[in-house]
């Protein structure tokens, strides 16, 4: 079951040993953070499992969604600096 995190999902996986070192030389090789790595494989996968309109609402939603907590936090900081 995913936590609440803000406004994201919060999951906590178990990998093995040897299977999360793999995950650990890929993320590595991207450049990336393990964790952010993963979270890129899991959204490419659903981009190709989901189909094309579903996955484009839900990534569009997503991105208005940031972009409104962007805009809070700011409007709270300026808030805070009045």
């Amino acid at each position: 079951m995913a936590l609440r995190h803000g406004n994201k999902a919060y999951f906590q996986i178990l990998l093995d040993p040897n299977r999360a070192e793999l995950v650990q030389q890929e993320a590595k090789k991207a450049g990336k953070r393990a964790t952010a790595w993963i979270r890129d494989v899991v959204y490419e996968e659903l981009r190709m499992n989901t189909p094309s309109d579903v996955y484009s609402d839900a990534e569009t939603a997503d991105q208005i969604e940031w972009r409104n907590s962007v805009r809070r936090r700011i409007e709270g900081r300026t808030k805070k600096d009045s």
